[in-house]
């Protein structure tokens, strides 16, 4: 990964912003440290898709950990059918 300053970035905006086509770029600031990371929109689609991934794995996890169970007769009573 690139690191360059705030004030590089603002210098060379397209030039950096070609870069992170390839790896991402991290942008730092002297009194804050790391600001921001630009990457593609490649990666970034990647990068989401794979968190929204991990939430669904969670959530299947922990619906297969609910122990309790409804009964066929229950279900029927309770959407009325």
């Amino acid at each position: 990964m690139s690191s360059v300053t705030l004030s590089q970035f603002r210098n060379q905006q397209s030039d950096y912003i070609a870069a992170a086509q390839r790896e991402p770029v991290e942008i730092t600031s002297r009194g804050a440290g790391r600001r921001a990371v630009v990457v593609s929109p490649e990666f970034y689609d990647r990068a989401l898709q794979a968190l929204e991934d991990q939430a669904d794995i969670r959530s299947a996890a922990a619906a297969r950990d609910e122990s309790e169970r409804v009964t066929h007769e229950d279900l029927v009573r309770e959407i009325g059918i």
